[in-house]
């Protein structure tokens, strides 16, 4: 996976908003992020499958970001 893609990601779940992250089920919450990124990058189908296994990797990442700032 490209370093274009992985910033997307993270541009993505920095700008989401955190109660729509924490709302989200593990498996919708991957959907989405997968789906918010496609509409910045084209992704081919090994690239959406990385992007995928990695969302899933890091959802205790993503979901402690998004409770962070959620708090403040």
């Amino acid at each position: 996976m490209t370093s274009t893609i992985m910033r997307q990601l993270w541009s993505v779940v920095e700008t989401a908003q955190a109660k729509l992250l924490l709302q989200l089920d593990d498996a919708s919450l991957v959907q989405w992020l997968v789906k918010q990124t496609e509409t910045q990058v084209l992704l081919d189908s090994n690239e959406t499958d990385f992007l995928n296994h990695y969302i899933q990797s890091r959802l205790a990442l993503i979901r402690d970001i998004a409770y962070e700032r959620h708090s403040l």
